[in-house]
């Protein structure tokens, strides 16, 4: 524990943490002074990304959000610190894929519903070939899958439909058919992490088409209504499941 009550980020690490707690840079103490340097665009060579939970404060970092500290190594000494929290209501991050609902049109401007505090606003040029002649066919009710690109305390998110590269990449108006629901964010990252074996566990039940959105928004289709509701009902069921009880309740329903 170092002088001041702030303590290593890597002992903390598995650890809960409180808002208010300073955590320092992996071996480097406090009374060295050395700050902790912070990347913005991902993670690079010898570089500490400051993620969710976390802000920077004195000479390393500051917990905002109760919950358990984080940590994915990068590259050399770099790497993403984050505080992996149960928080009920979506707050807006740059770069988060989500699905929003269409409320209304202002002009050349929709505005979607995320589940945050304040609705996003999305520009009708920001969809694939989008044109002033060539407007896409968005409507009020319409579900849209797309990422934020400004997303801050202080202004009105902001939603695109399109990469980079100007192409939709998957983002755009989702089909008219299928099943919306929402489950906690907790269970979104589990669904997102690259070792996740639930979707994996599902397709071998019914082949199903699947939208996660970071807001904690879940849009599937499967080939009937029927298997629809099944695959729906597994995703919010699987949170508190364990991975020997998920593998018996896909077996049952394989059987039936």
């Amino acid at each position: 524990m170092a002088v001041g009550g702030a303590c290593s980020a890597e002992q903390r690490v598995g650890q809960v943490v409180l808002p208010g707690e300073a955590l320092l840079l992996p071996g480097h103490g406090e009374a060295e002074g050395e700050r902790l340097r912070l990347a913005t665009n991902g993670p690079q060579k010898g570089r500490l990304v400051c993620g969710p939970g976390l802000r920077r404060g004195g000479e390393g970092l500051l917990v905002t959000k109760c919950g358990v500290l984080r940590f994915r190594g990068g590259s050399g000494s770099g790497g993403v610190y984050w505080v992996d929290s149960q928080q009920r209501r979506y707050v807006p991050v740059k770069g988060d894929h989500v699905i929003g609902i269409v409320t209304a049109k202002a002009g050349d401007i929709f505005k979607v519903d995320v589940g945050g505090s304040e609705q996003a606003s999305l520009s009708y040029l920001a969809f694939e070939g989008a044109t002033k002649r060539n407007r896409p066919n968005v409507q009020v009710g319409d579900l849209i899958y797309g990422q934020f690109i400004v997303a801050n305390k202080d202004m009105e998110p902001e939603m695109v439909c399109i990469d980079s590269s100007g192409r939709a990449n998957g983002m755009g108006v989702i089909g008219q058919d299928g099943f919306l629901f929402k489950v906690s964010l907790g269970l979104i990252r589990k669904l997102l992490a690259p070792d996740c074996e639930i979707i994996q566990d599902l397709g071998q039940l019914y082949p199903f088409e699947l939208v996660l959105g970071m807001n904690g928004r879940i849009w599937v289709k499967a080939k009937t209504i029927q298997q629809t509701l099944i695959v729906a009902n597994v995703l919010e069921a699987c949170e508190h499941m364990t991975a020997e009880q998920r593998k018996q309740a896909i077996a049952k329903l394989s059987g039936n």
